[in-house]
């Protein structure tokens, strides 16, 4: 395999793999880098907020269908760990377990991970009954009787913001995280249960059908559907930095709004990592754009005879 890329793509989920098929579109040599570590993708199994999908498709199989379509243009996925992102002179090394390669232009694409606390069973229900967005699957509480399990504010914000479609809620602060005042008092004002107990385990019926939950103390609650806010989420911009590429304070990149160029020549970012709303049919759109003017100044390079 070739060693020499005009764009490197770091990550192969959804952002990843729909900017893969734009290059591939393009006629850019691409190479897309996935980790081995399953990306937040893999955690939901319908995805209903995706026109067309109305019943819903999951991460894998977009990703398996999108893989395919960029294939069949030339793009080059592989799986493995980048380690180091240096520069010289005016490219890239990408290092990677066992092989460095060079390119003129990167798109980070390297996502978040959830926060998820070992509680048993809840990582089966994950994306089919039990949700971490409620921009993204709000609606599936719509009037049903709705766990929130979670920490501190980030759990009470969620419940609170359920209030949209459902008024049956309650919030198990499973790690007894203090709540803020004025969100407690949210809670109060819209009779949102609140309880300061450990989750011993997620109850379902079948492979991913979430019923309620057991609490250590033995209390048992059932419910239709949950969501989690553990908080905590590790965004994946460590690589970025490396680089230089400018971190907000709450960890994502900040992109130009209109290339999703970062702040860093030749260096663009789409998906969770960048600064807006977690959602994939926004990382496809971004992702899309940041590919766009990848091509754009991959062909400069051309007319200009530096590539």
């Amino acid at each position: 395999m070739r060693n020499s890329w005009e764009c490197i793509v770091i990550g192969g989920g959804i952002a990843g793999t729909q900017a893969a098929i734009q290059m591939g579109r393009s006629q850019i040599n691409c190479l897309v880098i996935d980790s081995k570590e399953a990306g937040r993708s893999n955690l939901c199994k319908d995805y209903r907020n995706i026109i067309g999908w109305p019943e819903g498709v999951s991460g894998e199989e977009l990703r398996k269908k999108g893989q395919q379509q960029a294939s069949e243009t030339g793009v080059t996925f592989i799986k493995s760990d980048v380690k180091q992102i240096s520069k010289r002179d005016d490219e890239f090394l990408i290092t990677t377990d066992n092989e460095t390669y060079q390119t003129k232009t990167i798109l980070l694409a390297t996502g978040v991970t959830d926060r998820i606390p070992d509680i048993p069973n809840i990582r089966e229900c994950l994306g089919s009954t039990i949700y971490i967005c409620t921009d993204c699957d709000g609606y599936e509480a719509m009037d049903k009787k709705i766990i929130v399990m979670g920490a501190g504010d980030p759990g009470a914000n969620l419940a609170v913001s359920l209030l949209n479609w459902t008024d049956v809620i309650t919030y198990i602060n499973h790690e007894k995280t203090p709540v803020s005042a004025d969100i407690l008092s949210k809670l109060n004002q819209h009779h949102i249960t609140y309880l300061e107990e450990e989750i011993e385990s997620v109850s379902k019926e079948s492979e991913d059908f979430f019923t309620g939950v057991h609490l250590k103390n033995g209390e048992s609650l059932q419910a239709d559907r949950a969501f989690i806010g553990f908080g905590g989420n590790k965004v994946h911009t460590e690589l970025a930095s490396q680089i230089g590429v400018h971190i907000e304070n709450n960890r994502h990149i900040k992109v130009d709004a209109r290339t999703k160029e970062t702040n860093v020549k030749n260096v663009w970012a789409a998906g969770d990592i960048v600064s807006h709303s977690e959602q994939a049919t926004i990382a496809m759109g971004d992702a899309t754009q940041a590919a766009i003017w990848i091509n754009k100044r991959l062909m400069e390079y051309k007319r200009k005879g530096l590539l």
